[in-house]
């Protein structure tokens, strides 16, 4: 099968949230019903793409696989069709989360990361759920739960957040800006 696109961004060898920054620009200049081919090797950018759409308005049409490079396929959506993009209300910043943790309190932290990424550093107790698996995955967090959401930049945890609240989660916070600036403690578990 050959999927014609066109407008095709290189946004290979980008890490979160650059695959997804990049396509929301590049997707400016497109046609409404005009399709963009995004290539991209960050295995977490087809949740994050799928969970863009999502919020959106833009159809996502699929990914095929070709070696190492992913090529997301995205159909633009009309202004009837599309709606701005919205984004988790409910944030708490790095310093507060830290003061929680430090404190001893039992905190519900969800990591949306991929596992590789968690592997190499995360917060002490936080249970990963990749962004990508969250919705068959919602039954192993208590909705009773204040649940503090964390990616690496705050882009995954606040689509990761909307789809909690969206399910009826009540007490969500999406974390920001993420582990890229976490200094508080962390545990690996790469061996």
């Amino acid at each position: 099968m050959s999927v014609t696109a066109n407008e095709t961004l290189d946004a290979k060898g980008l890490a979160c949230p650059m695959p997804i920054v990049r396509t929301k620009k590049a997707i400016k200049n497109l046609d409404p019903g005009h399709v963009i081919e995004v290539q991209a090797t960050d295995k977490g950018s087809t949740a994050d793409i799928k969970a863009w759409c999502e919020s959106t308005g833009h159809q996502y049409l699929g990914t095929t696989e070709d070696r190492d490079v992913l090529k997301h396929y995205i159909r633009k959506a009309s202004e009837a069709e599309s709606s701005e993009e919205k984004k988790h209300e409910d944030i708490l910043n790095l310093e507060d989360l830290r003061r929680k943790v430090d404190g001893e309190k039992n905190v519900s932290i969800l990591d949306v990361r991929e596992p590789a990424e968690y592997a190499f550093g995360h917060i002490p107790g936080a249970v990963n759920i990749p962004l990508g698996e969250l919705e068959e995955r919602f039954d192993e967090l208590n909705q009773e739960d204040e649940i503090h959401v964390i990616c690496r930049t705050g882009s995954r945890s606040d689509l990761a957040a909307q789809k909690l609240a969206y399910k009826g989660y009540k007490n969500v916070k999406n974390v920001v800006p993420g582990m890229a600036e976490w200094q508080g403690s962390t545990e690996k578990n790469h061996l």
